[in-house]
């Protein structure tokens, strides 16, 4: 006969058991749930492509639809890419992708090493704050004309931020949601500065080296911007489109886990969550 003792024993040992399968059940749970800041995943990713290029509309716009993802093309508003082809870029923003602003005429400070390519009439160094304003104020008339939206982001032409010692963004913040950099960097919510949206350049980057930029932005809980210009061609800055497809099949696959998004609908996102 079994003693009372050791029934109760056997008892308390098993309510033990059970605790600890309800405790590490529970655990498994909350880990999944946890680390999860954006839009319930666990990283954010916005695909941009400067420039307006034929490419962009004949390549990069179908694979994307074909994975089902929308990116943010920056167009330059005097680019014939734009003017020549209005229809098939308002299609674009029907199907979900951002046409944002490029400026009208792709201003880049010619006073700075290595901008031998920038000419007189597309120097920002000698521009006046009035006309920059200007013009990327006519570039949004323009592109609201094509997609019809009023909220939308802004990327600088070669990355420069100032005329002179002005940073000339600071007249236009209430005219974009964000104005997207080029300097590289995996930032929390908290500490993002919408005037200038850390973005990681590719030129000749591989699939693998892309993933690996992905991996480190979901390790850090972050988010991470890319920005493009060629893909398979048209600019002297390009990735292989083979490559590029890679990143979005892997993408793709890691979907439950990766949130890829716009850059008006992440900065969006950011700011209404920035502080919880």
């Amino acid at each position: 006969m079994t003693s009372p003792l050791y029934q109760l024993s056997n008892k308390k040992l098993k309510n033990i058991i059970a605790l600890i399968t309800v405790y590490l059940f529970s655990a498994a749970i909350f880990a999944q749930t946890q680390n999860r800041d954006w839009n319930g995943k666990k990283c954010a990713i916005v695909l941009t492509y400067d420039d307006a290029l034929n490419i962009h509309l004949d390549k990069v716009i179908p694979m994307l639809n074909s994975y089902k993802f929308k990116g943010t093309f920056y167009l330059i508003g005097s680019s014939p890419v734009v003017s020549q082809r209005i229809e098939e870029w308002r299609t674009a923003a029907k199907q979900g992708h951002e046409l944002g602003n490029h400026t009208l005429n792709h201003p880049c400070d010619g006073s700075l090493p290595g901008r031998d390519f920038v000419t007189s009439e597309t120097d920002l160094s000698k521009y006046t704050i009035a006309r920059a304003v200007n013009e990327t104020r006519i570039t949004n008339t323009l592109l609201k004309a094509i997609d019809g939206k009023s909220e939308r982001t802004f990327a600088y032409p070669c990355g420069d931020l100032t005329i002179k010692d002005t940073l000339f963004y600071n007249f236009l913040k209430n005219d974009f949601v964000a104005a997207r950099g080029v300097a590289p960097g995996y930032l929390n919510r908290k500490e993002v500065d919408f005037s200038n949206v850390n973005s990681f350049f590719q030129n000749g980057s591989t699939a693998e080296q892309m993933i690996a930029q992905v991996e480190e932005a979901e390790k850090m809980g972050s988010f991470i911007v890319f920005m493009f210009h060629g893909v398979g061609g048209e600019h002297s800055l390009n990735i292989d489109l083979e490559e590029h497809q890679k990143l979005l099949e892997y993408l793709k696959k890691r979907k439950k886990d990766i949130w890829v998004a716009t850059m008006v609908d992440v900065a969006k996102y950011i700011r209404e969550n920035q502080n919880n």
